[in-house]
């Protein structure tokens, strides 16, 4: 049975991949596809990669048909996407990879983001996306709450280490770079090539960035305690991946055989043999996260990097994962293209 499938914000980077795998899909049809800036337009004029496939001309959001949706991805800007989702029908499976239904507290929502959540009945009901540790609550979900990007990658490499209690929980460093396409298409003045290219830097430094909430009610629940990683975002001139680098004090051979263990059955986490370390070039255009652990040269210390691609395993990759669960498929499909390379 073909699942009829729509996109709210195709016109932006995650909503372009989105398409990209929904179209190579054997059980979804993409029905419709909303972006009221570019309404009217054809996605092969707004995406030209696109153009070799039969596609529906973008609408607004008012025009589409929901009656006639199985599932929506809704792959809209942060605080944009609360408002369209709590007016959408309340029986439509819905993705939704904005930051807008990750934290299940308010408050918390209030904090990171600053301004009180609009849709809070919306967000008691949503499941975390991060599909290897909720795969059973996803699969009986109506909403969907997808992942940060750089929330994801630390939690791959961190969360069977808090779980198992192989590591500190009082001294874990998270250093991430992550690709200009995480900071979304939008024109910004310090995404301009003259302004990026040739260095990268450090941002949101401190407490500021708004996935350490992620990273704090993850943790933390595991933990069954408070867990506060010192975290530090870098962007880096490439356009996709991401690489967190995690600075643990514990056994390099139990974090690794942990790992192993935690992943064995996974068929998107490849942990590396001891002492390899991950590269994003090797995940690029991938639904794969690659994990390694490297021994320090101080003893009970090491060191665990992760690598995924933002755009697909970070985000539009991981949202159909989900979306196939929500509608009982194979969690695989679609999604078992090998990375590009080089």
């Amino acid at each position: 049975m073909t699942q009829n499938i729509a996109i709210l914000g195709a016109s932006g980077y995650t909503g372009a991949e989105l398409i990209r795998l929904v179209a190579g899909h054997s059980s979804m049809r993409i029905a419709a596809l909303g972006a009221n800036s570019k309404a009217g337009q054809r996605m092969a004029d707004v995406f030209p990669h696109l153009r070799h496939l039969d596609l529906p001309a973008l609408v607004t959001i008012d025009e589409i048909d929901f009656s006639q949706i199985d599932l929506c991805f809704c792959a809209l800007p942060h605080k944009t996407s609360q408002e369209v989702i709590s007016a959408l029908p309340k029986d439509l499976k819905i993705v939704d990879l904005s930051a807008d239904f990750r934290l299940r507290d308010p408050e918390a929502y209030e904090k990171w983001y600053g301004n009180a959540h609009a849709a809070v009945e919306q967000q008691k009901e949503a499941v975390y996306g991060l599909t290897e540790f909720y795969r059973k609550e996803i699969a009986a979900a109506r909403l969907v709450a997808g992942t940060g990007c750089n929330a994801a990658t630390g939690q791959f490499a961190l969360r069977p280490l808090i779980a198992a209690g192989v590591i500190d929980l009082d001294d874990i460093i998270l250093d991430l770079k992550c690709a200009v396409s995480g900071a979304g298409r939008s024109l910004k003045e310090n995404l301009l090539h003259a302004e990026l290219s040739e260095g990268y830097h450090a941002y949101a430094l401190g407490s500021t960035h708004r996935h350490l909430g992620e990273f704090d009610q993850e943790f933390s629940a595991i933990a069954g305690r408070p867990v506060q990683v010192q975290f530090t975002p870098h962007l880096v001139p490439a356009n996709r991946g991401i690489l967190a680098t995690c600075y643990v004090k514990g056994d390099a051979q139990a974090i690794h055989d942990t790992l192993k263990t935690a992943y064995a059955e996974e068929p998107f986490i490849k942990v590396l043999p001891l002492g390899e370390a991950p590269s994003t070039r090797h995940v690029r255009g991938s639904n794969f996260c690659h994990i390694g652990v490297v021994a320090d040269r101080q003893a009970g210390r090491a060191t665990v990097v992760a690598a995924l691609d933002n755009l697909t395993k970070g985000s539009s990759g991981q949202a159909l994962q989900n979306a196939n669960l929500m509608l009982g498929l194979d969690e695989t499909e679609g999604l078992m293209m090998a990375p590009l390379f080089p």
